[in-house]
């Protein structure tokens, strides 16, 4: 997909997600925008998430990658709030911390984040995302055991 650059192109891709969307609902599918951390860089004073999901038809699910929005300047606890019911699916990944840090070994709010999700966001999947570190394996396993911890 082109990166939209104004705000103008933003509004053109909600509408084409909203039409998507209401095209593809009666066969029981969804159609839905994955956070990227420059979609929370300030377009004529807002984000192109905050034009995006504020245009685009309460059907386009909305998929916060915890961690892509932090690094890009957003706040997650905000977006959810701001967004209530947009949030089928969720990315879980962690900020902060060490290069390689967990779900759960980070900065992230993870009370705040599942609180959210499970009441306003109405969050129906969790996708662990975790992109780092030299031992893939291990790190599931400690993002699983981080979770379970976490009563997740």
């Amino acid at each position: 997909m082109h990166v939209p650059k104004t705000k103008d192109e933003v509004l053109k891709v909600a509408k084409q997600f909203t039409d998507i969307a209401e095209k593809i609902k009666p066969e029981g599918m969804r159609v839905g925008y994955h956070a990227h951390g420059g979609d929370f860089k300030k377009i004529d004073g807002e984000t192109f998430w905050d034009i995006f999901y504020t245009n685009a038809g309460p059907d386009v699910t909305m998929q916060l990658d915890i961690g892509n929005c932090i690094g890009g300047g957003g706040d997650p606890y905000a977006v959810l709030k701001k967004f209530p019911g947009r949030s089928a699916t969720i990315h879980l990944k962690e900020h902060g911390g060490k290069s390689d840090a967990a779900v759960g070994d980070g900065t992230v709010k993870w009370d705040e984040v599942f609180k959210l999700c499970e009441t306003t966001g109405k969050t129906e999947w969790y996708i662990v995302e975790h992109e780092s570190g030299n031992k893939p394996m291990e790190s599931v396993k400690k993002c699983l055991e981080n979770l379970e911890k976490m009563g997740k």
